[in-house]
């Protein structure tokens, strides 16, 4: 039975709420990039329904090349409506509210045209090298400084891979790594530090993952910064790190020449 996007929110708010301090402490972590995670968000059957959702990974944009592996879905008026009613729960001022309570991050603003966001498939093989992820907004009004990515495949297991890893030590130290867990929502912030990736996959499923970015027009840092998504390699894969360093070089040296761009960007069209 479909439910609409305010019932969600109710719910995932009431259940942040619940949880804020434990949230907040673990989010707080000394010498660690900020982040927490809160297990059982939903009714395990509404969170079946979200899964079942998903569309063929053949009716979502395959992104595949030396940074990342994985199928995306943005345009969400072509899916099932389960999707952007869950999409747009978290984007719910109580939602945001809550969760600005428990980062300590003010003045959030949820972005209603999923820039970079949206629903994700990742089945065998598929990867995400470690990256930083884009620094602003799609017109570099606002800065991005949090990741909310909710996991809906069941019984997905920690050996599967498709797990994010969390590299708080840079590459030269081990990452660590949060389970893509059924019915598990993360927090991540995003700024010019937050080195994350997608451990490979190797398994016959998918890996089902809802995504929002909140947005802010003051950073996580005391400073001003610009930044494409940066792709790194990992640590053993030295000559793929050396031609991801001079993609990002490239690619940030065109932004600052073409504000928006030369290539197609990835976000909402209502």
């Amino acid at each position: 039975m479909l439910k609409f996007r305010d019932e969600y929110a109710q719910i995932i708010a009431s259940q942040l709420q619940k949880n804020q301090d434990k949230l907040r402490k673990q989010f707080k972590l000394e010498g660690k990039i900020n982040s927490c995670y809160l297990d059982s968000l939903l009714d395990e059957n509404d969170v079946r329904e979200i899964y079942t959702a998903f569309p063929p990974k053949q009716e979502m944009l395959l992104l595949k090349d030396l940074r990342e592996y994985k199928y995306v879905g943005i345009q969400i008026d072509k899916y099932h409506p389960t999707l952007s009613e869950i999409i747009y729960a978290f984007q719910d001022p109580k939602v945001v509210n809550i969760v600005s309570e428990i980062t300590g991050f003010t003045e959030l603003f949820a972005d209603e045209y999923l820039y970079a966001g949206g629903f994700s498939l990742m089945d065998n093989g598929c990867f995400l090298n470690p990256h930083l992820d884009n620094s602003h907004d799609k017109d570099r009004d606002k800065y991005r400084v949090l990741n909310l990515l909710y996991y809906v495949t069941p019984n997905w297991q920690e050996e599967y891979g498709g797990n994010l890893e969390i590299w708080d030590g840079g590459l030269k130290q081990p990452c660590r790594t949060i389970h893509s867990k059924f019915n598990r929502l993360v927090i991540m912030a995003t700024n010019t530090k937050s080195l994350h990736s997608v451990s490979k996959i190797n398994h016959q499923g998918q890996r089902c993952c809802v995504s929002n970015y909140y947005f802010s027009n003051q950073p996580v840092e005391n400073h001003e910064y610009f930044h494409v998504t940066s792709f790194r390699g990992r640590p053993e894969q030295k000559l793929r790190d050396f031609i991801l360093l001079g993609d990002a070089m490239l690619r940030n040296g065109i932004r600052k020449v073409f504000k928006y761009g030369i290539k197609k960007s990835h976000y909402y069209r209502k």
